[in-house]
């Protein structure tokens, strides 16, 4: 069995691209964006804020109408038309359960093309017998893991150690032939094969409303960015992307919480909390305070990135 990556800094890093002079905004990348909901709209606010903050050529909302007037307010350089992209983040801030036809139908059809897909939340349950060859990567938190390990055939023992959660989330990819990030304190991603990754770049902090939207969107930056370089090699490389957004996600949260953007080792940050100080524990944050921290956590990979 190949042996979980730690993702770090560096592993971050070669996922990450910084703009040349010869870049323009396609180049840079294009996300669509099909999220939110009359009654969540702040989840596709919370999503377009954070892929624009990891650094991308340009967003197209093309959610509820409703909802788009509140990304625009938010984010003006947002476009709320449909055209031109090379990744989709779909899902965040909706329901299953009160999903129209025709919604279905638009989301269905973008898991059944060629781009690759972000899939969230309330587009989870359209993944297991899907048909079609759309590289995806699914963001499940514990609960919609378990649906979809239900939906799947699948049957796993209570995931709390993380051997556990690592088999299960390993077995969850190749059942379903996708990459699963399995949301939680460790953030583990699998690949279809085998290939799978830890991710401790966060803090407590960030169990809180609203995260998990901006991590679809830093997510989703990260991959139309690698396939407007790359659109052949992308869905080889949506593990490694996966498990870079929640490391920027993660360092997004730290920073946000005020501490140290790279969290110490075991030993030591054990000795640092013993001495019950503000700054070894950070402060309260919302969702909306880890996006805006999104650019200061691109910054800290930013001297890592090949140039070539």
């Amino acid at each position: 069995m190949i042996e979980p990556v730690v993702w770090t800094a560096a592993h971050a890093a070669a996922s990450f691209h910084v703009p040349q002079h010869g870049d323009d905004k396609y180049s840079r990348g294009v996300l669509g964006v099909r999220t939110g909901s009359i009654a969540y709209p702040g989840a596709a606010v919370l999503g377009v804020e954070a892929a624009w903050r990891t650094g991308l050529g340009m967003v197209r909302y093309v959610g509820p109408e409703v909802v788009g007037a509140r990304v625009l307010t938010a984010r003006p350089e947002t476009v709320l038309c449909e055209g031109r992209v090379q990744a989709w983040l779909v899902g965040s801030g909706t329901d299953a359960s009160s999903r129209g036809r025709a919604e279905t139908q638009a989301i269905a059809a973008l898991l059944e093309g060629t781009l690759p897909v972000v899939v969230d939340a309330g587009a989870l349950d359209l993944v297991v017998g899907s048909v079609g060859g759309a590289p995806l990567v699914l963001t499940p938190h514990d609960r919609e893991f378990a649906r979809l390990e239900e939906a799947a055939g699948i049957s796993s023992a209570p995931a709390t150690p993380l051997a556990v959660r690592i088999a299960a989330t390993r077995a969850l990819a190749d059942r379903l032939g996708h990459v699963v990030l399995r949301k939680g304190a460790a953030t583990i991603v699998a690949a279809p094969g085998g290939w799978c990754a830890t991710v401790n770049a966060g803090t407590p902090w960030l169990a809180t409303a609203g995260t998990g939207d901006v991590l679809g969107g830093v997510i989703g930056a990260l991959v139309a960015a690698h396939a407007a370089r790359d659109a052949s090699g992308v869905a080889d490389d949506l593990g490694a992307l996966a498990a870079s957004g929640a490391w920027l996600h993660g360092v997004a949260g730290r920073i946000a919480a005020g501490l140290a953007p790279e969290a110490p080792d075991t030993d030591t940050d054990t000795a640092t909390r013993a001495g019950m100080n503000d700054a070894a524990w950070g402060i309260p944050i919302t969702a909306l305070d880890v996006a805006h921290a999104l650019p200061a956590a691109v910054a800290s990979v930013i001297a890592r990135v090949d140039p070539r």
